[in-house]
């Protein structure tokens, strides 16, 4: 039996899903059936004993908000899901989006949520999205966790291995601001995605929008 390229593979799953009858989310056209409500935007009045000052003057950041609760129930959880910010985009990506995770130091949760997009519930095969196991051939790093010092130059090395264009991603609290324990990714991110860990809904959506289409890089 010859190699298959990857192309072949994904097309051979998408058949099996499809005998077998699985059925994906209709998100994000429409609404989530079910969501988890912690690590979606929170809304709330009112000073509270934050231990990452994601709440400060009465404002909320999600970028350091480790979804600890302890603001509650001054600060709830709404179920919007839209608390990502995209400051990049490549139109080059928009039939097929390669991503390299790298974990420069998680508990864990972070990859578990983002291994959940590419279950049949999500199936981010659907929308051209896809993991790669080498930085080589990817389209984005996603980093995960707080960055610790014996992974700092092998998230470098990851990244100078990357063809050119390229994103990144910064993936949970962690890699964004450092959470509670430490400092976030040194390479400057051009998608973050909040979330302690982040709803796969909030991962699937800011993947999408990263890619917009031909023209529309910004």
């Amino acid at each position: 039996m010859g190699i298959r390229g990857r192309g072949e593979v994904h097309v051979s799953w998408f058949l099996r899903g499809l005998r077998k009858g699985i059925k994906t989310e209709k998100f994000p056209k429409e609404k989530p059936l079910e969501i988890a409500p912690w690590s979606t935007r929170l809304k709330g009045d009112g000073e509270v004993d934050c231990p990452t000052n994601a709440i400060k003057g009465g404002k909320w950041e999600p970028g350091r908000c480790v979804f600890c609760r302890r603001c509650y129930p001054a600060y709830r959880p709404t179920g919007d899901v839209d608390i990502y910010a995209v400051g990049r985009t490549v139109g080059l990506f928009k039939k097929s989006f390669y991503l390299y995770p790298i974990d420069v130091g998680t508990c864990g949760g972070c990859n578990l949520e983002l291994k959940a997009i590419s279950s049949p519930q999500y199936d981010m095969t659907r929308f051209g999205i896809f993991f790669t196991n080498t930085p080589r051939q990817a389209d984005a790093l996603v980093v995960m966790g707080v960055m610790t010092e014996r992974m700092r130059e092998v998230l470098f090395n990851a990244y100078e291995a990357m063809p050119k264009p390229k994103l990144v991603i910064a993936l949970g609290a962690c890699a964004i601001s450092g959470g509670i324990i430490g400092a976030g990714s040194e390479i400057k991110p051009d998608v973050v995605i909040p979330g302690c860990p982040p709803n796969p809904y909030t991962i699937l959506k800011a993947l999408i929008e990263a890619r917009t289409r031909k023209g529309e890089e910004k």
